[in-house]
């Protein structure tokens, strides 16, 4: 159980909450697969394939989201639909109207949608309610959000908030990148992604190159930006960091991974369980050392309510 990617949000820390309790509420939606009239279906599901949606090893969570969802491309439903509609109107002597090929395009879906095809797939989250974490291992916060609906519906409170920082992962970056060093324990590795803020919105990006030469001081000295930035930290996890401070491409290194080998796992679960503790320790390091190099949180009732604000489903 390795994350990729990892949204960020912020929990309480020392959120008192009752595992049995949310066991107990994510079962109120538990997936069901999608039936023959559904296009789309999500819900709960058991990270280990057993009973259990909540998945804990030494006071760290896992959950996951299961969706499914039917393949039935708009351009299929609207070229069925336009052929019944030519045969309809050679019989009737006209064409039919707007309401009318409406009705013929829902017709046409619910003959289709028992016959298509179904795509499943897993959103995991990370959740360390002691300090105060919640992680979801996806690309963009649009797919996090899933995941973050889908709790909303099923904890009775959700005191979620988003993660700030007093200096923006912008402007940490480009004075990291204009003065050639990393924070104390990172280091700047070789992939970048530099932005201008004029409408023009130029960008270049670096790949495998250098990044502590004259060329990207120019480039930052010109206007231009970095969004995305490579980092390592403690020469044990990689990661690229974005302006959203989203953590992207996130790879644990073989100096993490060869320690399973310490934890003699013997099956499956025992493997599971044991990478999870891993995983979950070394992000336990990472994320309170990527927040002190972004100049701690930000404090404040008034930052905290913005951000709550922020994750409040609309109305």
């Amino acid at each position: 159980m390795w994350f990729k990617n990892l949204q960020l949000y912020r929990l309480p820390v020392g959120w008192d909450v009752d595992a049995n309790a949310v066991e107990d509420q994510l079962g109120k939606k538990r997936f069901v697969p999608c039936g023959s009239q559904d296009q789309e279906t999500r819900g709960w599901v058991s990270p280990m394939g057993d009973e259990f949606l909540l998945h804990r090893v030494g006071g760290q969570w896992l959950i996951a989201l299961g969706m499914e969802q039917k393949l039935l491309p708009s351009s299929v439903v609207k070229q069925e639909a336009e052929e019944r509609a030519e045969e309809v109107a050679e019989r009737q002597g006209y064409k039919l109207g707007r309401k009318q090929m409406k009705d013929l395009r829902e017709q046409v879906m619910q003959e289709l949608l028992p016959r298509a095809f179904t795509r499943r797939r897993k959103a995991f989250a990370w959740i360390d309610p002691a300090g105060g974490w919640l992680a979801v291992d996806a690309s963009s916060q649009a797919r996090a959000e899933d995941v973050l609906e889908a709790l909303r519906q099923s904890l009775d409170a959700l005191p979620l908030g988003l993660v700030r920082t007093e200096l923006s992962p912008t402007s940490a970056m480009a004075d990291w990148l204009a003065g050639g060093e990393a924070p104390a324990g990172f280091t700047i590795d070789q992939d970048c992604e530099l932005r201008s803020v004029s409408e023009d919105k130029a960008a270049v990006r670096y790949v495998r190159h250098a990044l502590d030469g004259d060329e990207v001081r120019a480039h930052l000295e010109g206007g231009k930006l970095p969004t995305r930035l490579a980092l390592t930290f403690d020469d044990r996890i990689s990661f690229v960091l974005t302006e959203k401070l989203e953590i992207k491409r996130l790879d644990f290194l073989d100096v993490v991974k060869d320690k399973l080998d310490e934890y003699g796992a013997e099956d499956a679960r025992a493997l599971f369980d044991a990478g999870f503790a891993l995983m979950t320790g070394e992000l336990g390091r990472l994320l309170p050392a990527l927040l002190e190099a972004l100049g701690g949180e930000l404090k404040g009732v008034d930052g905290a309510a913005a951000a709550a604000a922020e994750l409040r489903p609309a109305a």
